[in-house]
């Protein structure tokens, strides 16, 4: 049991004048909790970015197949430019508003504004995944539209299907999609629930300080 715990217990079965002097000392720990979280959640983001661009990177470098296709669906190299713009914009508006949470949590020495500030970065991080789990399922969506359409050889197998089979193929593509949408949602849920988590249990013990 760490210090904070320690104190925690002996402060709910305290006196009310030993509570504010307890009170005193929880602050500081869950101010220091919280900052080290979000820039926890700061460090993980720019990781994050990083590994985008690597992922993104290195299949267009290395495999000329992959760099062909890609150029195909996006022969408007503008549209591609700008669609690279914003999803990177993103990226980085997110890590610059997890710094200014950091920021804030950092010089903040009032227990309602630390609490604020936790539930604005909470926001942050809830409407980041939100954000990355639709494009998910647009990209995925296009892709799929690309292929049945523009792509040669799956035009050419799946031209004779009956009206059966083509419903089939649309009900496999609708499953793939929302166990791949899944599987974003939980490397999220790993990587920032916990962090997330850790937020709420500091928020609802500065709530019980301000009571």
């Amino acid at each position: 049991m760490d210090e904070l715990e320690l104190l925690k217990k002996d402060w709910n079965k305290s006196d009310d004048h030993h509570k504010k002097l307890s009170g005193k000392e929880i602050y500081p720990m869950l101010h220091k909790k919280s900052s080290s979280t979000v820039k926890m959640l700061f460090y993980i983001s720019i990781a994050e970015l990083f590994l985008w661009i690597i992922i993104n990177t290195i299949p267009y470098i290395i495999s000329t197949e992959y760099r062909e296709k890609l150029n195909e669906v996006y022969a408007n190299e503008t549209l591609m430019t700008w669609l690279t713009i914003v999803s990177y914009g993103i990226i980085l508006l997110f890590i610059y508003l997890l710094f200014k949470s950091y920021k804030s949590i950092s010089v903040t020495d009032n227990a309602k504004k630390l609490m604020e500030s936790i539930l604005r970065t909470r926001k942050i991080v809830k409407y980041y995944v939100l954000y990355n789990l639709v494009v998910a399922g647009i990209s995925l969506i296009f892709g799929f539209y690309h292929t049945i359409h523009y792509d040669p050889a799956i035009a050419a197998e799946i031209k004779d299907f009956s009206d059966k089979q083509m419903f089939m193929a649309y009900v496999i593509m609708t499953v793939f999609s929302i166990l791949f949408i899944v599987v974003i949602w939980l490397f999220y849920k790993l990587i920032y629930g916990l962090l997330l988590k850790r937020l709420n249990r500091n928020y609802k013990e500065l709530g019980k300080l301000e009571v």
